[in-house]
């Protein structure tokens, strides 16, 4: 059976609020308990929108907020393509996030149609634990990251607040996925990347990994 979240994510009514109400909400959100979680967030922003001609993945898009971003910082042959599973978010990525550097398709994250060792930088923001069955997802982020290059995900984490009585059971049935701490930075390393960073604040987690091998 779908969960909440699913289903408000093939709403176009959603759509349309979720760039400029649901997403800052979230992050103000994820604040409670710790250090700003938004000032980590402009801070990641203006790293991946470096200038440079990377080729950049930006896996579970939405309405392309991050994507555009990136995108609008890259230079000489960069891109940045945005994927997602929802119609309703590319239609409104397209609609209101289309540049010059930036794409966007849709396609399921569990089976990525691209090669492997593709891009520079894959990328799932504010995303993963809203995904079914997330870890494979994970998986292929790595897949399709070249060698050399950097995966960064910002998601969901077990804290004090989110392992209060009925807290995970709640967000559970709503669809969305709390993390153990450990979760997102093994499932990694698994893949295959042993060089891992990660960054707890408060309710929520910046991971960045490298991609080492030739």
């Amino acid at each position: 059976m779908e969960s909440i979240a699913q289903r408000l994510m093939r709403n176009e009514y959603f759509a349309e609020i979720y760039e400029h109400l649901w997403r800052p909400t979230f992050t103000r959100l994820f604040s409670l308990g710790g250090r700003s979680t938004a000032d980590f967030d402009r801070a990641l922003r203006a790293y991946l929108a470096r200038p440079g001609d990377r080729l950049v993945l930006d896996v579970a898009c939405g309405p392309g907020n991050y994507t555009r971003e990136i995108a609008d910082g890259l230079t000489g042959d960069g891109r940045c393509i945005g994927v997602d599973f929802s119609a309703p978010m590319l239609a409104r990525a397209a609609q209101t996030n289309a540049v010059g550097r930036a794409a966007f398709l849709r396609c399921d994250a569990h089976a990525l149609p691209f090669a492997d060792n593709t891009f520079d930088v894959v990328t799932c923001l504010a995303a993963l634990y809203l995904i079914p069955d997330p870890l494979p997802v994970v998986d292929e982020l790595v897949r399709v990251t070249a060698p050399g290059g950097e995966i960064v995900v910002f998601t969901s984490v077990a804290t004090p607040l989110t392992s209060l009585p009925g807290v995970r059971p709640l967000a559970g049935a709503s669809g969305y996925r709390i993390f153990d701490d450990h979760e997102i930075v093994e499932r990694l390393r698994r893949a295959g990347v042993d060089d891992v960073e990660q960054t707890i604040t408060g309710q929520g987690q910046f991971v960045l990994a490298r991609k080492t091998g030739s």
